[in-house]
């Protein structure tokens, strides 16, 4: 028996639990400002050299006879943003007029993050994704040590002090360290609220809990857009992005801490009140003896685990954890490259932003309808390769065609958005139970690298507008169409040791699938061992 009979007692998705986990879907809002909000906070305006005697403030716009006169032509035929022509001679910049027109006074503007220095804005990014992999590493390992609610109410804590100092940050490498820590709290704040959350949810309700929780990030990400129409100092947006964490620090009052922890501690006396707590909520009725009873025996009990490394020991297992790796590291970079590209797209960039946040409603709902119907690899295969091919169609959309790119980008966003949620619940039932926790670890781990590398690769748009999006499409394509050979779990009895899942998914050749037709028919009462068939399944045979 497991904590989840307890939970099924109090109803799986009882008033008590929609109640707590309604204010544990909040904070997801906030992690969307702060992980969406680099998009205007250090947003690249463009910019032109400033010429000798022009005023720090003069406008930005120039007439063609005066960019023929002063300003080279760069590899890309258009006038120079670095260059400018004095005396007849071709000399780099010194100072810039920048156009603040489009996204006000950024940070970018006051660092002057500009020709050879605009790197920095993607190695800025790049930091801040960095923190995204540190904080759920630190703070995972805090939450299991120390308690959930002690863990998210320090990472709140900390999130409110590292963005307010990124808010008065004096030059860009404090800004940077203090946008790193906001990602690492990020991370900490969001996990641990989608544990809670989970953990005192049944699992018939488990997979849809998990998937309306995204819907909240995705509020938060258009939120963004309004924060920033109306904020145009990236100073004080950083502000108005950070202080509705205020709001989370009652949550210590509010929020309870998870029964399932308290139990792994040998804290069963505080476990027993918060269940009779939910469940004089719930208006059900747990005498102390029976609710004794269950947690002893739901008391989770001591089990070997396995490293993750042991999965490279098995040929069958070694493919598809390196397939499945691959498609957490490609589905993290599609989604931030896209979301972070907004404004390369063309056409009005606060706009863009909006409907690549609003396309991922669409995209959780195809989860919520198909991934149960179609099943996890054949969900996943298929949103990836869509998204690839309309990615990959952008090169030949013509120029002035803007919202023909534009829509296409939309559906690769809405398809990617459905794929990583897929991949989640794909990873989790394809590693075996005894390295499943550390497989799902591992694989996140891979997706920050994916988050790490989008930066630059939207910072490919200098070299050719197009090719960050035609980047984005190939990985998508390739992972979709190496994920085809990943067996579907849809359904399946779930591998448990390491010999079944190298076995699980196995293609065998026909000689060996009627030996093992043989060898059951022979086994006594064989139907009710299961029967062939589960036997077959059991052993990798589809």
């Amino acid at each position: 028996m497991s904590y989840d009979n307890v939970v099924s007692r109090l109803g799986d998705f009882g008033p008590y639990q929609r109640k707590i986990y309604f204010l544990l879907c909040l904070p997801a809002i906030l992690c969307a400002f702060q992980k969406m909000g680099n998009v205007f906070l250090v947003a690249e305006p463009n910019y032109r050299c400033r010429l000798p005697g022009e005023l720090e403030n003069a406008s930005y716009h120039l007439n063609d006879s005066t960019l023929s006169t002063f300003y080279p032509k760069d590899k890309r035929d258009k006038y120079s943003s670095c260059d400018r022509i004095v005396d007849g001679k071709i000399e780099k910049c010194d100072s810039y007029i920048f156009d603040d027109t489009v996204y006000g006074y950024t940070s970018v503007i006051e660092y002057e993050l500009t020709c050879s220095k605009a790197y920095l804005i993607a190695t800025s990014n790049a930091i801040f994704m960095v923190g995204v992999m540190l904080g759920s590493i630190g703070f995972g390992e805090m939450s299991d040590r120390c308690g959930r609610k002690k863990t998210f109410f320090i990472s709140i804590v900390l999130l409110l002090i590292s963005g307010l100092v990124a808010a008065i940050a004096p030059e860009l490498w404090s800004f940077t360290f203090a946008r790193l820590m906001v990602g690492a709290c990020t991370s900490g704040v969001f996990l641990v609220a989608y544990v809670i959350g989970l953990e005192m949810v049944g699992p018939s309700k488990r997979f849809i809990a998990g998937t309306v929780c995204q819907l909240f990030f995705s509020l938060g990400y258009m939120l963004v857009a309004v924060f920033a129409i109306y904020i145009h100092n990236w100073r004080w947006l950083q502000f108005a992005l950070t202080i509705p964490g205020v709001v989370f620090l009652f949550y210590w009052w509010l929020i309870p801490e998870s029964a399932r922890w308290l139990l792994t501690k040998d804290r069963n006396a505080e476990a027993k009140k918060l269940i009779q707590t939910a469940a004089k909520y719930n208006k059900v009725m747990i005498s102390d003896e029976t609710l004794d009873e269950l947690l002893v025996s739901a008391k989770p009990k001591d089990s070997t685990t396995t490293s993750i490394f042991h999965v490279f020991k098995y040929p069958n297992m070694r493919k598809k954890t390196l397939i499945i790796f691959f498609d957490w590291f490609v589905n993290n970079l599609t989604y931030y490259g896209l979301s972070w590209n907004s404004n390369n797209l063309g056409g009005d960039p606060y706009l863009n932003f909006v409907i690549l946040g609003a396309v991922e409603i669409p995209g959780y709902s195809i989860l919520l309808l198909f991934l149960n119907r179609w099943g996890r690899t054949k969900l996943m295969c298929c949103c990836m390769m869509i998204a690839g091919i309309a990615l990959l169609l952008t090169i030949a959309v013509p120029a002035n065609k803007q919202w023909l790119t534009i829509t296409l980008a939309m559906i690769g966003k809405l398809s990617i958005t459905a794929s990583y949620g897929a991949v989640y619940i794909l990873s989790t039932e394809q590693f075996p139970t005894v390295v499943r926790n550390a497989g799902l670890g591992a694989g996140s781990t891979m997706a920050r690298f994916g988050s790490i590398l989008a930066p630059y690769i939207n910072a490919l748009s200098h070299v050719w507008v197009p090719l960050p999006l035609l980047v984005f499409g190939s990985a998508s394509l390739v992972g979709g169409l190496m994920s085809l050979v990943l067996p579907e779990t849809l359904n399946k009895k779930l591998p448990e040791t390491m010999e079944e899942g190298e076995l699980f998914g196995k293609k065998k050749r026909k000689k060996e699938i009627e030996i093992d037709f043989e060898t059951v028919n022979k086994v006594p009462n064989a139907a009710e061992n299961g029967g062939v068939e589960d036997r077959l399944v059991q052993n990798g045979v589809s």
